[in-house]
């Protein structure tokens, strides 16, 4: 199953190679996993981070709501793999058809997995695999205040 992670936030890379990039952090055991996103990605999950809604749904509102409207409930979100550099997600769901729950799960990005549990306050798991891989540890990252 992998560990709970909480988002700290996000933030901006420095490095070399992906400097100005947006990143989300994931707080997950004893380490911090930074996966590189897109800027449209960043403002969608700043917004729910933010509980901050649209005049009109954005993406991620919509797919929530149409779930919902076809009898499915969001269940969590797992990121559980690391291949060639690229963060593998799967989004868990469940259908109810006639009162029956019905297990889905349905493979995403990251960002994408991120966005819609913020939105529906369902956890985030990290496997072991990717936070050896990728965790680093929370002196890594130099936070600055607004």
């Amino acid at each position: 199953m992998g560990h709970q992670a909480s988002v700290r936030g996000l933030g901006v890379s420095t490095g070399s190679g992906g400097e100005g990039a947006p990143i989300v952090l994931l707080d997950v055991r004893d380490a911090v996993v930074p996966i590189f996103i897109s800027r449209d990605q960043a403002q969608s999950i700043q917004h729910a981070l933010d509980h901050e809604p649209f005049d009109r749904p954005l993406t991620h509102d919509l797919l929530l709501d149409m779930l919902a409207e076809f009898g499915g409930a969001l269940d969590q979100v797992r990121i559980d793999g690391l291949a060639d550099g690229t963060f593998l997600a799967k989004v868990d769901a469940e259908q109810y058809v006639d009162g029956t729950p019905k297990a889905r799960t349905f493979d995403a990005r990251p960002s994408d997995a991120i966005a819609l549990a913020l939105r529906e306050d369902c956890p985030i798991f990290v496997s072991d695999e990717v936070i050896d891989q990728a965790g680093r540890p929370a002196t890594d990252f130099e936070l600055q205040s607004e």
